[in-house]
């Protein structure tokens, strides 16, 4: 898998096609379909459905690629994605980054489960990869404010195999965290300030 990103980053970056756009609307209006399910200005009020909003333009540009090449499957986003250029990719991966990040709920959580639920994300290394504050860098993504009924979901998924990523590092962490801690991770990295 990590090859296959190698090549999908590769033919994307290197892509040198001067393929036009789907049309001449703005990146802003074009994105409006997406941002119908994933919110406004990229914060997602969809259960299941992730926050966009200051997403890291390199792990946007390879989910979309996986999208598009139906690698990764959810018949909505292979269905948006399919005629998108690798420009188009691009410049939607670009975009999502200028949305603003998602905020924190109002409600802090509950302090006792905070401090141990930081203290999971140290013992499995999740600030190592994600940054310390979980803004994520690079192809890793931003899970800081996500939502956290999506963390969990995505996060069983990886564990349980049936989500696949570019490479299986997700995969591999998860094999030894359980359901309850699962749990507690999201709930602290949905409310994390």
């Amino acid at each position: 898998m990590r090859l296959l990103a190698v090549f999908a980053m590769s033919a994307l970056c290197l892509s040198a096609t001067v393929t036009p756009s789907l049309s001449a609307e703005t990146i802003a209006e074009r994105a409006a379909p997406c941002l119908a399910c994933h919110g406004e200005k990229g914060q997602s009020e969809t259960e299941n459905i992730p926050s966009l909003g200051a997403q890291q333009p390199a792990y946007a540009l390879i989910q979309l690629f996986m999208f598009r090449e139906k690698l990764r499957t959810f018949e909505p986003m292979n269905e948006m994605a399919k005629d998108f250029t690798d420009d188009d990719l691009r410049t939607f991966s670009d975009y999502l980054a200028t949305l603003p990040k998602p905020a924190p709920p109002t409600e802090a959580g509950d302090p006792a489960r905070m401090a141990s639920a930081k203290a999971l994300t140290v013992q499995f290394r999740c600030d190592s990869c994600h940054n310390a504050d979980f803004s994520g860098r690079d192809n890793i993504p931003r899970i800081a404010n996500q939502r956290e009924d999506y963390l969990v979901k995505t996060m069983k998924e990886y564990k349980d195999n049936s989500r696949h990523g570019y490479d299986a590092t997700m995969a591999d962490v998860l094999q030894s965290v359980t359901e309850a801690q699962i749990g507690e991770l999201a709930y602290f990295l949905a409310r994390v300030r």
